[in-house]
Order: C-alpha cells, then structure tokens, then sequence
C-alpha cells in the first residue's frame, strides 16, 4: 500500500501542500492545486483524469521534437547506466559533452561563435555570458565597462542577474531588483510604437537611436553589452523591424558594446532556421542557448561566445590575480543531459525538423491571416515560424486598446483550455501566442485553429451579450 493510500489524500492535495510553484498565484494554488499533466505524445498531453490537449505552446517553447520519443528516452537510460555523472571542473570532461560540443560549434552556431559553456538553464547561461562580458572588459584594461542594456519586456530568466536583465517590472516588484547597471531601451514593437507613416526600417533607426542616446548618457566607457532576444517570447512573439539589427549592431560596434544574442526560445528551429542569427542575418559576440537544445527532455543550456573574447580569455587567464576562471555550476556538461541533446538533434537531422518549422509555420501563418485577419477584434498577426501571436484591438481601424482590466488574453487562454487547446495569456496586454512542437503537421494545425477559433467566438460573444464591447460598423 502506498503512502499516498494511508494517507487519504489526492495528488493535487500533496501538491498545494507542499510546492510553491513558479509565476503561479500562490493563494489560488493553494485553494485548487494543480492541474497534473501524466503524459505526452506528439503535439498532444494528457492530464490524469484522462483529458487530452493539443500543446500549441510546446510546453514553455521547448519541447521542440513533440512529446514521448523514446529515442531520447533511450538515450538518457544508456548514458545513466554507464556513466550518470562526473563533474567538468579543473579539465574534466565526458564523451556526450565532448560530442555535443564539437557538433554545436563545427557544424550549427554561426561561424564566428566557437567556445561554449554548458550550464542547465537559459537563466544560468545568461548569467554565465555576464561573467564572460566582464572578465573580457576587466582582462582588456576596462573594468568600469560593465553596464547592460536590455529591452522593455525582454526576458532574460529569473536569477538576481537575469531578472535585472529582464525589463517586465512584475518580476522587481518586491525582490529589490533590477541591479544596479541594468538599462532598459524600447521594444521595438512597430505595430504599437512605430509611428503614423514611419517604415518599418525607419522605426529601426529610430531604435537605434534611442540605443545610441542611452550609451552616451550613461557614458560609452561604462556600457558592456547590449542583449535580445531576436523574437521577445513574453512579449507576445514581437518581431523587429525591417533592418533592426542591422542598425542596432552599427551603435554597438561604434561604442565597443557586446551583443548577447538571447537565443533560448528562437534557437534550434523555431523560426524555420537553427538560430535567428542565421534567419535575419546577424552576427552576435555572445549566444546564450537552452530549450531546443533537448527539446527539454533533460535541463541543458549554453553560453557561447566568440573567437575574439575567448582570445582575450585564454590569454589573460592565468595572470597573477587571476589564477582559474572561477565560474561554473555542479551540472555543467551533465553527461546525461549532453546525451539528452545529441539524440535530440539526432531527430532533428534525421526528420527535416527545422525544414518543417519553415513549411508549416508559413502555412500556420498564412492560416491565420485566413481564417481570422477579417474579425473584428483582430489587430496584429506576427511571429515567424512556428512562433506566432495574435492580439485583439477594439478597434481594427484607429488600434483602439480593448480594455485591459477586461485581462481578455487570459478570459481567451481559458476559453481555449475548455477547448483542450493550451495557448498562452500574457499579463497587460490581449495577445495570445502558439509555438507548437515543431513536428506539428499541416492537419495538426488546422485543429488548433478550428479549436481557436471556437474559443474566439465565446470570447466576442461574451465581450458582445455583456455590453462590453460590440463591432465597430
């Protein structure tokens, strides 16, 4: 007889007894509990009273290869079984980490990244390419150059260092943070901020500028690293502009500032490329990788940094006040997980999995503009890839905002779930976003959507029947 049977009490009970649980309210949790997710297969999970949903999220934009492939599975047991762990401190390495490496910087990372370092979240490897930044900046006679710019609603992860990183203001309150030396610059989000007659390569330079206006006030000297995500995820999937980081890279490398390319969402696929870099055509100084690397399976991230700071690194490192370079977590290069990660991109390679990102999110895309570009809450249509988002406006012509306090984005994510479709809600804003496995079928998509689009019009209905809202002639 199980513990659990002696004592009486469900699942969720233990669970709102005993967890506190990440950006969850804690006192609702506590009165509901969870909702327990026992298994998943492709683009579909199930929970453990037998109901079954269509993932559209991909988890947390992760599980890029789909749920329950065993080859993964598989190669997580053989590795456990003959080697579960050994630490990569002072020179040691393993085989899996050693492969995994050689593959990421020979063959997938743009050409001018050739050093990475292994870590087990996005956060902790954005912490990572903070301490390479300012090793690099104090090894080259500049150690006041350590500020770091990042964008209004970026998301960076939720260590001290990456939370300042990030520039949604929820994640401060209460925690004293950001750092001191964490700058933020506008998101460069053209459908709300650019304005009446700009283009979009106009509004670029105007990012620009605001980037290079904060440089100066705060002083060229002081400022390190400028960091992005190429397509912000908690941002509701906001795209740049036509030539944005083209333009933004032209004031970086004016002032000697670094580009951290925060790649944990858009690497390993999701845009229909291996990595932005290669999909709008940048070069970063730093990438910090996570998620698809094994389509979650097992916790792996990177840092990954260019030729020119591991130079700087390798040269100055050891010097007489600086014997080792003193960073690193216990499960850095974890050989389970590094196997986790080759089998992943195994299926991958084998499967065309990014070749259909491409193909089905243009038709994902394309479906969408279809099916709903004519309802009269649609506003914006964005993403790339499988990396989509909508947001409803109340009034498509003037972009009048819809109500905010109506909180519609998270109304239209239950909506959805009574549809057993999973999406995403975004707080302050009505945008809802889809980022599905990347193995999502073309016939797969047409039941999300038919599932959306059953939820949109409980929502109209409802906004419609209660006198908040009603189209616009």
């Amino acid at each position: 007889m199980t513990e659990q049977a002696i004592r009486n009490v469900t699942l969720e009970q233990i669970d709102a007894d005993t967890t506190i649980h990440p950006y969850t309210e804690l006192g609702t949790h506590a009165e509901k509990g969870p909702m327990i997710i026992e298994s998943g297969k492709g683009i579909y999970i199930t929970d453990n009273k037998g109901n079954s949903y269509i993932d559209a999220m991909a988890s947390l934009f992760c599980v890029n290869i789909g749920y329950g492939r065993s080859e993964v599975a598989d190669a997580i047991a053989r590795q456990a079984h003959k080697l579960a762990y050994h630490h990569n401190f002072a020179s040691n390495s393993n085989e899996q980490e050693i492969k995994l490496a050689d593959r990421l910087v020979n063959k997938l990372l743009p050409k001018n990244i050739n050093k990475i370092m292994f870590a087990s979240s996005g956060s902790e490897a954005n912490d990572a390419n903070l301490k390479f930044i300012w090793m690099y900046n104090y090894l080259r006679g500049k150690p006041n150059k350590t500020k770091i710019i990042s964008r209004d609603m970026g998301y960076h992860g939720v260590t001290v260092a990456a939370t300042s990183m990030c520039g949604i203001p929820l994640m401060h309150t209460g925690f004293n943070l950001p750092l001191p030396g964490f700058l933020h610059t506008e998101k460069p989000h053209y459908y709300w901020n650019g304005q009446p007659g700009e283009s979009e390569r106009d509004y670029a330079k105007r990012c620009a500028k605001m980037l290079e206006d904060l440089i100066l006030q705060e002083g060229p000297d002081t400022v390190a690293a400028f960091v992005a995500e190429p397509v912000m995820g908690a941002a509701a999937c906001v795209t740049p502009p036509e030539g944005y980081f083209e333009e933004m890279q032209k004031v970086m490398k004016k002032y000697d500032v670094l580009f951290i390319a925060d790649e944990v969402i858009t690497g390993f696929g999701r845009l229909g490329e291996w990595f932005a870099a290669d999909f709008y055509g940048f070069e970063p100084d730093l990438m910090t990788i996570s998620k698809g690397i094994t389509s979650a399976y097992q916790p792996l991230s990177a840092a990954c940094v260019s030729e020119e700071i591991w130079e700087v690194l390798r040269d100055g490192i050891p010097s007489d006040d600086i014997p080792m370079f003193m960073t690193g977590a216990t499960a850095s290069g974890h050989p389970v997980a590094c196997a986790a990660a080759n089998a992943n991109l195994d299926i991958f390679e084998n499967e065309d999995l990014v070749g259909n990102a491409k193909r089905v999110g243009k038709y994902f895309k394309d479906q969408i503009h279809e099916r709903f570009e004519a309802h009269p809450l649609m506003g914006d249509i964005r993403g790339e890839g499988l990396m989509l988002a909508i947001e409803l406006v109340a009034d498509k012509e003037t972009k009048e905002v819809l109500n905010l306090e109506w909180d519609c984005s998270h109304r239209l994510f239950d909506l959805c779930l009574e549809e057993k479709l999973i999406t995403r809600g975004f707080f302050g804003q009505n945008a809802t976003s889809f980022s599905p496995p990347l193995c999502i079928t073309k016939e797969e998509v047409d039941e999300v959507l038919d599932r959306f689009g059953r939820a949109l019009d409980k929502l109209t209905n409802e906004l419609i029947s209660d006198g908040r809202w009603k189209p616009k002639n």
